[in-house]
């Protein structure tokens, strides 16, 4: 049955009057959300700050940033030298780049420039599923798998190291590295490559000559953020590293990061108000500022070498 004209004329009324209505409320429900998350960062940095205080009107601070020394389950001359949990996470993050960086890379490459259409679409999936699993598979993974195999090549290796957890970390970024490294690529105008190629390049040659220097600016954004990501990591250490908080750069030793230190207390092991609590906020707020400072230098270089076509 058709609709009169007056019928039709109702409904339209009443579809702009429901869209005026959306269009007066859509910019007060943004500003709404917009406003949670601001004060959602905010409510965060307070509550590190104030608890982080409270540690610190316990604990010299001087003593916190200088010392290698971190027993603060010690029950008499508790030492909270956080350099120790700092050694142990760049220690972690170092192994984990070594791995990520030349295999992310080399898959961007292949992805960009080597891989046909019908390739990609099957392995760029496959590298996102990757980035998918639980970081406490992994954490098992390098603690009942990687470790072991890691024996047969260093026969001394204790179960608890930092070489496995670093590995494993390193294996669980290279979706991320590998992703944004070939979005970036991807991006350079194929005019550049096709200008390279005309003048006698190969194709190796184009992509690590033209292409790689060209999409530098989000490389490198991609690695920084994967330093951040490796720097922040929790349950691979937690599960494979150990929990001894020392001050060296021997991979094969048991360490613990920042991050797996935050795990141990919160766990239960220290009562609310103890000076140990509070600890936890003050290594929480050194590994705020860390990633914060990897996050404003990938702003840094994304804006610095940033090319525009």
């Amino acid at each position: 049955m058709s609709k009169s004209v007056q019928d039709m004329i109702k409904e339209n009324r009443t579809n702009r009057s429901l869209l005026q209505f959306t269009e007066k409320v859509a910019p007060f429900v943004f500003l709404l959300c917009a406003i949670i998350s601001v004060l959602t960062t905010i409510g965060i940095v307070f509550t590190l700050l104030v608890e982080t205080i409270t540690f610190f009107k316990r604990v010299p601070f001087m003593e916190f940033i200088t010392s290698t020394e971190w027993y603060p389950f010690a029950d008499e001359n508790a030492s909270y030298g956080v350099l120790s949990l700092i050694a142990g996470t760049l220690l972690i993050t170092v192994i984990a780049m070594a791995v990520a960086i030349p295999i992310g890379l080399a898959s961007a490459i292949y992805l960009s420039e080597y891989a046909s259409l019908r390739v990609r679409k099957i392995i760029k999936p496959i590298l996102e599923v990757l980035a998918g699993v639980p970081t406490i598979v992994y954490g098992f993974f390098a603690l009942t798998f990687v470790t072991p195999l890691l024996k047969h090549v260093i026969a001394d290796l204790p179960i608890f190291n930092a070489l496995s957890p670093g590995i494993v970390i390193g294996i669980m970024i290279i979706p991320m590295i590998a992703s944004l490294s070939e979005d970036a690529m991807s991006s350079v105008p194929n005019a550049m490559r096709e200008g390279a190629l005309a003048v006698g390049a190969t194709k190796f040659e184009v992509a690590l000559k033209v292409v790689l220097p060209a999409a530098l600016s989000g490389i490198i954004a991609s690695c920084v953020l994967g330093i951040s990501r490796a720097i922040g990591e929790t349950m691979i250490v937690a599960v494979a590293a150990g929990a001894t908080p020392v001050f060296s750069l021997d991979v094969t030793e048991s360490i613990q990061t920042m991050t797996a230190y935050i795990v141990q207390v919160s766990l239960g092991d220290a009562g609310y108000g103890s000076t140990i609590y509070y600890s936890i906020y003050a290594v929480g707020m050194t590994l705020f500022v860390f990633t914060l400072l990897m996050n404003l230098l990938a702003q840094y270089i994304s804006r610095r070498f940033r090319e525009e076509y």
